[in-house]
């Protein structure tokens, strides 16, 4: 496998992403502090005209970076019922991680 694909799919925190080298992308969380280097596993890599999956007997490897911790929007939950004086809110923020792909060889 060359150093120049062009992109590949990735299995990342129940998703599938899109990354190249150099492309920062954000995924569930993952267990580390910043800095520390994370192996992805490809699902499918385009290099060119020549594509290969995961079906295929990939050998290449995708490594990441992590970036920083994140928190994801602020989700509100609110029930309500009529004439019963029931309310109940709940909030929730989804735990994410942002890492960099710096390599897929």
């Amino acid at each position: 496998m060359s150093n120049n694909v062009a992109y590949a799919i990735v299995k990342a925190g129940g998703r599938q992403e899109k990354v190249s080298v150099g492309s920062i992308v954000v995924m569930n969380k993952i267990e580390g502090e910043a800095g520390d280097k994370v192996e992805l596993e490809p699902i499918l890599l385009v290099d060119g005209d020549q594509v290969t999956t995961s079906a295929d007997g990939i050998s290449a490897t995708v490594t990441a970076e992590i970036v920083r911790a994140e928190k994801g929007p602020k989700i509100d939950i609110i029930k309500y019922k009529n004439k019963t004086g029931y309310r109940k809110r709940q909030g929730h923020r989804q735990q994410l991680t942002r890492v960099k792909i710096t390599s897929i060889a």
